[in-house]
């Protein structure tokens, strides 16, 4: 069975993104700070190169929260097609949770963006049909990973853990009973420190 994987940025305090998230703070105050390792910060390193290879190596489906998808809450009252540009990164399908349904959004290179009512098992269900033998990314944000911890379908996590206090937002593992992963790669920089688990066993 193709593995499921999953790879986000955490403060050392947990958070994955800061407080305060909106159209002109995506991440969150002070959120950049944690990705910067893989957005532009001149600091970055060879092993930062590295673990962005790992973040963008091509999986053949992903599930994404409407969070990460956009700012916009409720029902889809303008026409938004993602923080990307007209040709996401993904070049795949992409599945997004979303308690109010929306029609496909179809984008240069090959990524088109389906909605989700269903839940976290449907939205999984069908990027699992959709990724065939290419396997599934769970791209975030940090509710949607969550959901896949507890779900228990993830089989390789990457975490790069920043060295940065936000003290507030939203935090990863809030409500997540166990941690079933060992390390198996570690690469470190000024920047993060960039750990590769798989599942224990």
């Amino acid at each position: 069975m193709p593995d499921t994987t999953c790879h986000m940025s955490i403060s050392l305090d947990g958070f994955a993104a800061g407080p305060d998230q909106s159209r002109d703070e995506p991440l969150g105050l002070r959120g950049r700070e944690v990705h910067g390792w893989h957005i532009g910060d001149p600091r970055a390193t060879e092993a930062d190169k590295v673990a962005a290879g790992w973040l963008m190596r091509p999986r053949g489906a992903y599930v994404m929260g409407r969070n990460m998808f956009g700012p916009i809450r409720g029902e889809w009252d303008e026409d938004w097609t993602g923080w990307w540009g007209p040709e996401p990164p993904y070049h795949a399908p992409v599945f997004v949770l979303t308690h109010h349904a929306h029609d496909p959004i179809p984008m240069e290179g090959g990524t088109t963006f389906h909605f989700v009512t269903g839940g976290f098992d449907a939205a999984y269900a069908a990027a699992r049909q959709a990724a065939g033998d290419q396997g599934v990314d769970i791209a975030g944000g940090a509710s949607t990973v969550r959901q896949a911890l507890v779900a228990d379908v993830i089989d390789e996590l990457t975490l790069d853990i920043a060295p940065v206090l936000l003290g507030s937002g939203e935090r990863l593992f809030d409500g997540v009973a166990s941690f079933g992963f060992e390390p198996v790669e570690v690469l470190h920089s000024p920047l993060a420190t960039h750990i590769r688990y798989r599942r224990a066993g």
